[in-house]
């Protein structure tokens, strides 16, 4: 990372760096907060409630006892039925920093659900620990060694010239320093001056100490985090922390560490890779994986500063033989090549089966290639790159080894002769250019298959025209192209065909030659037929692996592998692949190498039971089955368990990081503390923890009749342990991990356990943004843990994240969200205390507005009419609106969906209460007192899982309550009654139809045209009604009825009169579509209404006189069948007396319709 240094530079390099970093810096550009009493006070309360559920164990669960339920009698499946449970898990956060918002974000869709497991009345479990396996923590001290040796303890001796210097980023050892967790996803190297004016040189972080004081640690604690057990000492507790203050439902007395750092842990990875070797799981031998030269190791996903996801890419090598070098590189090459050595260029492909057509060979011209010594008579061309990833597969004679004995140009060797294998051209095949090549893929040479390859097509057309301009011969581009293979769709020259299809005009038609690439191949490799060569007619797909074989064994090529993508270590490294012996999981399908037994068992179970919430997760998992192979499992560089066979590697973190969900079950017996120090209380040793014990307590046999120290009581405790908590109901993780981990959890528990005991579900998520931007430090817009909640405290921060988003897509962290949520909170918290502990009741609306009218009162939502007093329309429409958000939010919170969850069960909740509040003051009525405490005791439960403070701060406090919220259950509701939810989307729809009317009118007055009426004077509103719907309808809903179910519109428009044709067209296909969708034919050719218009119409009245600005009277005018209306209600000074007959109506008044009242504004 760098940034603008201060005009005035410190004298330390400490100083310096703190100039332009420090542990502010990260979230720079978050959002700043002011006035923070409300905050302060909710965070109060929260701490409060925290430490009351510490003290009460409330998330402390626990299977049934022993004594409960007899051990021998009882089944998992019994207790699962007499018992319900809920175990969820995140993948457990590694330990080289504190925690931020997207681990909270993946932590919180796991607590949303321990919350309202617990609402339904199961036994949940959240439980946590801290993975320390592998090499983030060692680089990272092998760091700090090196530097404390050269600088001091305290770095004083590093000189601020040294981390001023320009130029590229390095360290001590010419190494970027290795990230820790809150830098491994962020773009290290953009950081801007935090003070001063910027000058011409920059403050680089070539250091760990720099990392470690960027992170915020003490200047005199940075030397201890050399010793890598120091780190596991420093940030677990740290994460406890932040998670305890996030208000998390975990049950912390199951934590763990990690490796050997926990003996009891040591022992659970070592008995799981025994079992995975007896099993066949896990074999030994040569296999290609991506390698650190630097480390000497395998580095797998976990190991990677960048590139995680990079698998492995094998080749066919070709050799082409030089037969005669041009001039200019003769002159190069001169004295340093043994006379008669065998020289060859060395293109890697992937299309092995296409060589009989090669023309050509490109290089790029501006590419350096080197001359590579591979044994006294064999020299290969290829980039420096390919020849160091070789070195590392046996290809050369010493490891690690590459002699390069020249350099030369791409332009060097331009018209170079050489044979290419198989090729029907058997004079040989000139070297050509292409602009194209890229030296960071493959060797950087490529045989040239213009027959099948549109990039080599159009390239060979394009150096043919331009033959003077790239300096080689005309016909060295013009050799006859030979048809290899035939296809169905593009004929016996794909490419050609291809390239003239999409029109691609030249070799810069990179999205054009793309899109052709990708067909040429599909269509090639799935359904085309060889027509040349030694395979003639059978299948491409066949033919590609005999071709393949026969090259290989004719010593013509042979095998390569690079890694698919840029791989950098922990460490810095540039990662190769390397052929070397080792341990790895038996990974992949048949056609993959790997045991595709197993593998079809783990794709049954995708693709069957494991409920993974969406189509497009499930599909990634699929696509994982089909492309994954070998896993290196062991390392002998890091932290970790020892290879319980081989104790000179460690098990690499994603192979002791699968099945550890089990542990958790029991590891509270097992060790009091996430070390494993203090034994627990059943006194077991892990010593004692054999692979009997680890088979008997985990499900793989069913009796105790082996050797062990440990009582059959305790045995059979912490089985009953594992029999109750098992299987796992849900994982939350980021969709990255489905590709490793994930994938992972599933093969080893399809290998170690029985069906009914592997996970039941995963729920993937996306990366978090924070307030619609990547997460970055770099740009100062970053957020830990800590920092949201001491921002936002506990609950608002939980609505946000549950705000974020519920999809696979990324998601959004918005503060303002948050900030808001702090208001939101505190004035609804205000307003609970203020109706129950203030509130004044009153036995009817009479005596309400003498409250309102007589009496000095701040907030008259206190003014209630009591309990037992009679309710109205109003009353039982907000009765039965809560009824049915209760319901759709425990749906909600069933499918895991919480931002809709939050929508339903806060936002409209709230709306919900507010129109109630002002429509029953508008009427004069006040809220009733059942239903305002009613509103207030569901919201504290509908909000429960996602803000638990305030919920239980409303349920102890205000309703007094005896007991925790957290214990509480989700309220069952009576079913929502329809025709009162008809009337109250009525009275929504024909308010909202009202307002929007007035607003066009100011509209139209804003850009200077007439209006029907002056919206800022006195007005009066003039509701028309039907009870009845046009007879024209009621006709041609008959010949529907007489029609159904045969509906045919064609026949039925012949009965259609044509004076009414233009709307009873329209009318019936309406009605077609609706029966058409599922309706039922009662619903729609019946049209009653559910509710009584009329009546709804009159609640209304109070209402829009108060919410119609200037509305000085209403009128409801019901219009009468044959013409006229007659006044059937309203309001306001002046209003026509109900019976008042009116023998004219405007003609917008008739299209009025049940359900559906058109209106009249007028200036009074």
């Amino acid at each position: 990372m760098e940034a603008p240094a201060p005009q005035s530079l410190p004298d330390s390099a400490v100083k310096a760096t703190l100039t332009v970093l420090d542990s502010e810096f990260s979230s720079s550009k978050t959002l700043k907060i002011e006035n923070t009493e409300k905050r302060d006070e909710l965070i109060q309360i929260e701490k409060r409630y925290q430490q009351q559920w510490q003290d009460n164990h409330v998330f402390e669960s626990d299977a049934p006892t022993l004594e409960e339920e007899p051990f021998a009698t009882t089944t998992p499946e019994q207790l699962h039925s007499k018992y319900p449970k809920w175990m969820g898990t995140m993948a457990y956060p590694y330990m080289n920093g504190t925690l931020h918002a997207g681990h909270c974000f993946t932590a919180s869709k796991v607590e949303f659900g321990a919350g309202f497991a617990r609402m339904q009345g199961k036994r949940a479990l959240f439980p946590l620990g801290w993975h320390v396996t592998g090499m983030p923590i060692k680089a990272c001290a092998d760091k700090l060694v090196r530097e404390i040796e050269m600088f001091g303890t305290t770095f004083e001796r590093c000189p601020v010239d040294d981390i001023i210097e320009e130029g590229q980023l390095t360290s001590a050892d010419g190494q970027p320093p290795a990230p820790t967790q809150e830098e491994t996803k962020t773009d290290m190297s953009k950081f801007s001056a935090k003070k001063g004016k910027a000058s011409a040189k920059s403050v680089k972080t070539k250091y760990q100490f720099q990392i470690m004081l960027s992170l915020g640690i003490p200047l005199d604690e940075i030397h201890k985090f050399a010793d890598t057990q120091y780190w596991l000492k420093y940030f677990p507790p740290l994460a406890k922390r932040d998670l305890t203050s996030f208000g998390a439902r975990i049950d912390w007395r199951r934590q763990m560490v990690t490796t050997d750092a926990n003996p009891y842990y040591d022992s659970f990875v070592a008995w799981q890779m025994r079992k995975l070797k007896e099993l066949g799981k896990i074999k030994f031998g040569k296999r290609y994986t991506v390698y650190s030269p630097k480390d000497g190791q395998a580095c797998l996903d976990h190991d990677r500063q960048s590139g995680e996801g990079v698998a492995v890419q094998e080749y066919t090598a070709l050799k082409l033989k030089v037969k005669e070098w041009p001039e200019s590189a003769q002159k190069i090459l001169e004295g340093k090549l043994p006379q008669g050595a065998n020289v060859y260029f060395v293109p890697a492909t992937l299309r092995p089966e296409t060589m009989y057509g090669q023309t050509c060979c490109f290089v790029g011209p501006k590419i350096k290639y080197g001359v590579f010594k591979v044994s006294e008579e064999e020299f290969f061309v290829l980039s420096e790159r390919a020849a160091r990833n070789m070195s590392f597969q046996g290809i050369f004679p010493s490891w690690g080894v590459y002699p390069q004995v020249a350099q030369l140009l791409g332009a060097d060797v331009i018209g170079t002769l050489v044979n290419a294998p198989l090729s029907v051209h058997k004079d040989g095949v000139r070297i050509l250019p292409m602009e194209t090549v890229k030296d960071t893929k493959g060797t950087a040479v490529v045989t040239s298959v213009p027959s099948d390859s549109p990039d080599d097509y159009a390239t060979v057309l394009d150096l043919a025209k331009k033959a003077d301009y790239y300096k080689i011969k005309q016909e060295w581009a013009e050799l006859e192209m030979v048809p290899i293979i035939d296809t169905p769709t593009y004929g016996n020259l794909t490419a050609k065909a291809l390239v003239e299809e999409l029109k691609i005009q030249s070799p810069k038609d990179t999205k054009k030659l793309e899109e052709a690439k990708e067909k040429a191949y599909k269509e090639g490799f799935y359904k085309g037929t060889m027509i040349y060569g030694s395979f003639a007619g059978k299948p491409v797909e066949q033919a590609k692996g005999l071709v393949r074989q026969q090259l290989l064994d004719d010593g013509l090529a042979f095998n390569y592998a690079e890694p698919d993508g840029l791989v950098i270590s922990r460490s810095g490294d540039v990662c190769v692949v390397a052929l070397q012996d080792q341990w790895y999981m038996n990974y992949g399908t048949t056609a993959n190498g790997g045991d595709g037994e197993w593998a079809q068992m783990v794709l049954d179970h995708i693709q069957g039971d494991l409920n993974t919430y969406y189509p497009e997760a499930q599909h990634a998992f699929t696509q994982v089955i089909n492309w994954l192979s070998h896993w290196a499992c062991s390392r002998s560089y890091g932290l970790g368990t020892k290879l319980p066979w081989d104790h000179s590697v460690k098990v690499e973190s994603l192979s002791d990081s699968t099945i550890y969900q089990s542990y958790y079950t029991f590891a509270h017996l097992l060790h009091k503390d996430l070390y494993g120090k203090e034994p627990g209380v059943l006194g077991i040793k892990p010593d004692e923890m054999s692979d009997d014990v680890w088979d008997y307590i985990l499900g793989r046999r069913d009796t105790t009749d082996f050797e062990t120290t440990i009582s059959k009581k305790s045995l059979e405790t912490m089985r009953r342990q594992f029999d109750y908590w098992y299987p796992l109901d849900i994982r939350t993780s980021g969709k990255d991990l489905i590709q490793n981990h994930l994938t992972f959890n599933l093969y080893v528990h399809a290998a170690l356990f029985k069906k009914a005991n592997w996970p039941r579900s995963f729920r993937v998520n996306g990366h978090l943004m924070l307030n619609g931007e990547k997460m970055s430090k770099s740009t100062g817009n970053f957020l830990t843990l800590e920092q949201a909640v001491s921002k936002f405290g506990a609950d608002a921060t939980r609505i946000a994240l549950a705000d974020a988003g519920d999809g696979i897509e990324d998601a959004n962290f918005a503060e303002k969200v948050a900030d808001t949520s702090v208001l939101k909170l505190f004035e609804l918290k205000k307003w609970c205390e203020e109706m129950v502990q203030d509130a004044v009741l009153v036995e009817n609306g009479k005596k309400f507005k003498h409250v309102q009218e007589n009496e000095r009162i701040r907030n008259i939502d206190v003014v209630q009419r009591k309990s037992g007093t009679p309710r109205f329309l109003w009353d039982d429409l907000f009765d039965n609106e809560m009824n049915t958000l209760v319901a759709e939010t425990k749906q909600h919170y069933e499918n895991t969906m919480y931002k809709s969850a939050l929508k339903s069960g806060y936002y409209d909740f709230t709306t919900a209460r507010d129109f109630y509040r002002e429509v029953t003051r508008a009427a004069g009525l006040g809220m009733h007192e059942d239903l305002a405490r009613r509103y207030i005791e569901l919201q504290a439960l509908l909000l429960t899982p996602i803000a638990p403070h305030f919920a239980d701060y409303v349920w102890q406090e205000v309703l007094k309550k005896p007991d925790t919220v957290q214990n509480a259950l989700f309220p069952n509701v009576p079913e929502a009654i329809p025709s009162l939810t008809a009337a109250r989307e009525y009275v929504r729809t024909t308010a909202s139809n009202i307002t929007s009317a007035e607003a066009a009118q100011i509209k139209k007055l804003a850009k200077g045209k007439a209006a029907l009426f002056d919206p800022k004077k006195d007005k009066k509103i003039t509701l028309f009604v039907a009870t009845a719907y046009p007879a024209w309808q009621t006709k041609y809903i008959n010949l529907i009825r007489d029609s159904y179910p045969n509906l045919d519109i064609k026949e039925l428009s012949k009965k259609v009169e044509k004076a009414e044709s233009k709307k009873a067209m329209p009318f019936l296909n309406g009605l077609k579509r609706q029966l058409d969708s599922g309706e039922t034919k009662e619903k729609v050719l019946d049209r009653r209404l559910a509710f009584d218009e009329l009546e709804t119409l009159r609640a209304m009245v109070p209402g829009l006189m108060q919410t119609v600005r200037f509305c000085k009277r209403v009128e409801i005018v019901r219009v009468e069948e044959g013409g006229g209306g007659v006044v059937v209600g309203g309001g306001g000074d002046g209003a026509a007396e109900e019976g008042t007959m009116l023998k004219e109506l405007p003609g917008f008044a008739g299209s009025a319709e049940p359900g559906s009242p058109s209106f009249l504004f007028e200036n009074v």
